[in-house]
């Protein structure tokens, strides 16, 4: 439901409180705006994020954690902190694998 990268990076940015999509798509590098559209609808679909739309000009949308959302905070936040305590001997074995294919192929 949310192991996918993009959702954990969602999930994480929107601790900060809500946000708008033109943000989010800037606070996470490499994210289509194909991607995001598809994420955040799986993620509110699922109840872990809600979207907010304001009847003004130009049009406002934010989008934010709900409590259930709010509830997977502590995962994510140990997620990413585990995933940059391990980032080079990730990279080391990711190097490795990819030589060994390489050559195999």
């Amino acid at each position: 439901m949310v192991g996918d990268k993009w959702s954990v990076l969602i999930i994480g940015t929107l601790a900060e409180g809500p946000i708008r999509y033109s943000d989010l798509t800037a606070a996470i590098p490499g994210i289509s705006q194909r991607m995001l559209t598809l994420t955040l609808k799986h993620l509110r679909r699922s109840g872990l994020v809600t979207r907010t739309a304001y009847a003004e000009v130009p049009p406002r949308v934010e989008y934010a954690l709900p409590p259930l959302g709010a509830s997977l905070l502590d995962t994510v936040l140990a997620l990413a902190a585990w995933s940059a305590d391990h980032q080079a001997e990730i990279r080391h074995h990711q190097a490795t694998f990819d030589a060994t294919t390489a050559r195999n192929d």
